[in-house]
């Protein structure tokens, strides 16, 4: 049986790299089968060039350990889980990759609710989940897996819906909403905490959960 070899020349342009990653544009694939970025896809991946822990003062992520807010379900983090993967590995069908990560980080937070892991200082268990998401995302994610775990944690953290997320964080970028204009512009500092604040209540201390 002879086997033929059909080959197809793939042109690209690389833009966007920061010394470990690059975004890859093809040039001849096809149009109408490629995966378009929404305004709220840039606004993600732009999120992923700012500095790390800008938002880390308003959704403080060792209390949300500490608190144990974790044992609330987030029924927001599967749809929120799903554009972030197709921001970062830019294509559309990531369902496969969110409903296995999505099963990892459930799994995890029933397993410390059902097991010793619940007695466990909320620094031990911060670190468990992270290395469970770091292991599930890096072989699809490669070097931007770390900053993805920071930014899941956030999210959690936060006990907000994904409008209301975005909403607080694009404010600190000082940036407009993904349905608008897009600015790289910082805003000034007294209105980067204007409207931040009512959030702030998601993260009292339970009074039967603190440890």
């Amino acid at each position: 049986m002879v086997w033929e070899i059909l080959q197809t020349e793939n042109f690209s342009v690389i833009s966007g790299f920061d010394g470990t990653c690059f975004q890859r544009h093809y040039i001849n694939q096809d149009f109408e089968n490629r995966f378009t970025f929404s305004k709220a896809h840039k606004y993600r991946l732009q999120c992923y060039y700012s500095e790390p822990g800008i938002v880390n003062d308003i959704f403080d992520v060792l209390r949300f350990w500490k608190s144990r807010k974790y044992l609330q379900s987030n029924v927001w983090l599967h749809g929120w889980l799903k554009r972030e993967l197709q921001t970062l590995m830019q294509e559309e069908d990531v369902d496969v990759v969110v409903h296995h990560i999505h099963g990892v980080i459930n799994s995890f937070l029933r397993r410390i609710e059902q097991t010793h892991l619940l007695k466990k200082p909320a620094e031990a268990k911060q670190d468990n989940f992270r290395t469970a998401v770091f292991d599930a995302a890096k072989p699809f994610l490669l070097a931007r897996t770390d900053r993805f775990v920071n930014e899941v944690e956030l999210f959690l953290a936060s006990g907000l819906n994904i409008d209301a997320y975005d909403a607080v964080y694009m404010q600190r970028l000082g940036w407009n909403t993904p349905g608008g204009t897009t600015s790289t512009k910082p805003a000034e500092e007294p209105s980067q905490h204007v409207g931040v604040v009512p959030y702030l209540y998601i993260f009292d201390i339970d009074s039967d959960g603190a440890e």
